[in-house]
């Protein structure tokens, strides 16, 4: 991993409910990428987040040592460039890092989290786009979700909390997280990735604190829903990196050092 720790309810995102006894194929198939590191646009660089465009079977991926956002239609050999892809910078047609994507469907937009600019950017689908706009600046950004009321929340790794704008606003205001860094139930230390249920209680992968912490809407500190045990391999210890909540409100973890995904 380079530098650093390598979802989201939206009103265009359906959240299934998955039985618990559900078992899954131990052997996954490749659906973007798979001929080793690289540039080209067969080939991924530590690809961070992935979301999926509904049933359309196309999967958005923050490229982000490619520092590009690139659209993959699963079974395809080669990707498509939307975002970026002009080198690392800091020009409105450069990325530096990206390590999230959503998609807003009601702007038929992206919203990145564009991390070593320190900027939250809008880019358009529409066919033709080659640069991007700024939404939010001077934040050391990490993951973002977005509720079914267009609020967009904002993981800050360097101030380890987490934000929540109306799109327009270039505040916010902070929602978890209000004590510095640490490993006390309203701390954080490293907040990555997040997922936002209907309710808009946030769930946030604190990395180096090896938990996911669940915050529900107005409250001042989280609860614990997975590791808080430590660094390890037991199944109650995790590096959570991307998470998803169903609706039973079951939490999947991509367990990043340890190499798999609890539940």
């Amino acid at each position: 991993m380079k530098n650093s720790p390598s979802k989201m309810v939206t009103p265009f995102v359906f959240v299934p409910t998955i039985p618990d006894n559900a078992r899954w194929a131990q052997n996954g198939v490749t659906v973007a990428g798979g001929y080793g590191e690289g540039s080209t646009n067969n080939k991924l660089c530590s690809p961070y987040f992935l979301c999926v465009v509904d049933d359309d079977q196309i999967g958005i991926i923050a490229d982000t040592w490619n520092h590009r956002i690139i659209q993959w239609k699963f079974g395809k050999r080669n990707g498509q460039v939307v975002a970026g892809g002009n080198g690392k910078g800091n020009r409105l047609d450069q990325l530096h890092c990206p390590t999230d994507v959503l998609i807003d469907k009601k702007t038929n937009s992206l919203i990145i989290c564009d991390r070593n600019n320190r900027r939250v950017v809008r880019w358009s689908r529409h066919n033709g786009t080659t640069r991007g706009e700024i939404l939010i600046d001077s934040i050391r950004c990490y993951g973002l979700a977005m509720d079914d009321q267009k609020y967009l929340y904002v993981s800050d790794f360097e101030k380890h909390e987490v934000r929540r704008y109306q799109l327009g606003d270039k505040n916010g205001i902070r929602i978890a997280g209000e004590n510095g860094r640490g490993d006390d139930l309203n701390q954080f230390h490293y907040p990555t990735h997040l997922f936002v249920d209907r309710q808009q209680s946030v769930y946030v992968s604190d990395w180096h604190n090896h938990r996911v912490m669940k915050w529900i809407k107005g409250a001042k500190e989280g609860i614990v829903v997975a590791g808080g045990q430590g660094c390890g391999s037991d199944l109650a210890q995790v590096y959570p990196v991307g998470l998803f909540v169903d609706t039973l409100g079951t939490v999947y973890v991509a367990d990043e050092q340890n190499h798999r995904v609890t539940r």
